[in-house]
């Protein structure tokens, strides 16, 4: 029934966006020659502006499939649909004004109707697309527009598969049961029963109307894997195959074709591309550059207390491992007294530790003892944005005790990180940290990038769990 709902709710939605884009262009023209210039003629008639739209809009709707507008939405976020539509809309007006000026050399068309129609259209359709998508959440959170899905196999594939769905009620997702050799008929896990054994699929697909099959079988089980698909490739059956080595593979997998062999990298890595490597440097350089610019007052007055605060040094440097496992000297302003080599080694810093000073407290609270880092980020050390490097110790020490934990040595450490604006710092989850950095190491954009650094300022200065 879901499926004939979803072919039918297409076919609408299809129609739907060509009412809006059709009438759209009559919309531009009103607004312009009636409410923004009255008293100004245009010199076509709004009835040529229609039979241009009805050639246009049906182009519009192919482009709108080509940007992949109309895929499935269930547990998408809404701006990538608003940005899948707006960049669908790109592409169609630039269309329209090839066309029209360029093909057809009809220079009577207004410049500024079209440009009003390219934003009244974009506007209406990601404002109708926002109100359905939040009433059809409303819906499936409350049981309707359900699309039933079967198990097979148990794994921490499956449980983690479960602990989303049953997380968000509104994908509109209904597990019908699990099918499982290992696992007694009536098991239970978050409300998700063991209906039966693997053997059972062929008769449950074809006793129940299933909308699709998630294949979730433990490593040990892959042996069943073909069969299970051809099965549900016979019935019909839309299939998902969720490996159970997904904590190997990184969240946005990365494939080639190997002359018609697909190849899935254990992990993807942007910054492994050297034109994306390179555009990072160069905007850390300069970044750099101005930044010591910028608060060089606030360094020098730094640099005074530090002096004035205990005997010592003023740049207190300490070995971090950086890019590719390499050691460098990290440079911070001085917050502790001067210490042996092997009371300094002894551990991270605690509450109340005797060892700062008081300046030395303001300045890690505030994190300002981390400004001579821009000198690091300079000479390349270091990035504005990435993990935050650790000291060769601990390195060996994590390296034993945290699976993954080398993966943040593939990129530069940062000044600031996704771990760090997310409140991971200080005495907090190394687990976490790592989890946080793989994420931004996998998921890297010049974007992320400013995101991180602009959310610093507003979450990444105050360190409560600094010492």
């Amino acid at each position: 029934m879901i499926k004939e709902n979803q072919r039918i709710f297409n076919r609408l939605l299809v129609l739907i966006d060509m009412a809006i884009i059709f009438c759209s262009m009559p919309a531009a023209f009103i607004v312009k020659f009636k409410i923004l210039s009255p008293h100004q003629l245009g010199r076509l008639p709004i009835q040529s502006y229609l039979r241009l739209m009805a050639v246009v809009t049906p182009v519009y709707v192919l482009i709108y499939f080509l940007n992949s507008v109309y895929d499935p939405k269930r547990t998408s976020r809404i701006k990538h649909e608003c940005f899948a539509l707006f960049k669908a809309n790109i592409v169609g007006i630039s269309v329209l004004i090839i066309g029209i000026y360029v093909v057809i050399k009809d220079i009577n068309y207004a410049r500024s109707v079209l440009g009003l129609f390219f934003f009244i259209n974009v506007f209406v359709t990601m404002s109708f697309r926002v109100v359905l998508r939040k009433s059809l959440r409303f819906a499936r959170k409350r049981g309707y527009n359900q699309k039933h899905i079967l198990l097979v196999g148990y794994s921490e594939a499956a449980e983690a598969f479960i602990d989303r769905i049953v997380g968000n009620p509104q994908w509109g997702y209904a597990i019908f049961g699990l099918l499982d050799d290992h696992k007694e008929p009536g098991f239970e896990y978050r409300g998700v029963r063991v209906i039966g054994p693997l053997s059972a699929l062929t008769p449950i697909l074809q006793d129940n109307d299933l909308e699709e099959v998630a294949i979730t079988l433990a490593l040990e089980d892959y042996e069943f894997l073909e069969d299970t698909v051809k099965e549900c490739e016979k019935q019909g059956v839309h299939t998902q195959f969720i490996p159970d080595y997904n904590k190997f593979i990184p969240s946005r997998a990365y494939t080639e074709d190997l002359f018609g062999l697909p190849l899935i990298n254990i992990r993807y890595v942007p910054l492994a591309n050297g034109g994306y490597a390179a555009l990072k440097r160069i905007a850390d350089f300069f970044g750099a550059l101005i930044g010591i610019i910028i608060t060089s007052p606030v360094m020098i007055v730094a640099a005074i207390m530090v002096k004035l605060s205990s005997p010592g040094p003023i740049i207190f440097k300490q070995q971090r491992v950086g890019l590719h496992n390499k050691p460098f000297n990290m440079y911070k302003f001085r917050s502790m007294r001067v210490q042996e080599d092997s009371e300094e080694k002894q551990g991270w810093t605690t509450k109340d530790d005797p060892r700062v000073t008081g300046i030395g407290k303001f300045l890690r609270r505030t994190s300002l003892d981390e400004l001579p880092q821009l000198f690091n980020i300079l000479v390349g050390d270091m990035s504005i944005v990435g993990p935050r490097p650790e000291r060769p110790q601990f390195v060996e020490k994590f390296q034993e005790e945290i699976p993954r934990y080398m993966i943040k040595h593939q990129v530069r450490p940062g000044l600031t990180g996704w771990a760090q604006v997310n409140g991971l710092r200080g005495d907090t989850s190394i687990e976490e940290r790592i989890e946080h950095d793989i994420f931004y190491i996998e998921n890297w954009t010049v974007g992320f990038d400013v995101k991180i650094f602009f959310m610093t300022f507003f979450t990444g200065f105050i360190n409560k769990n600094a010492y």
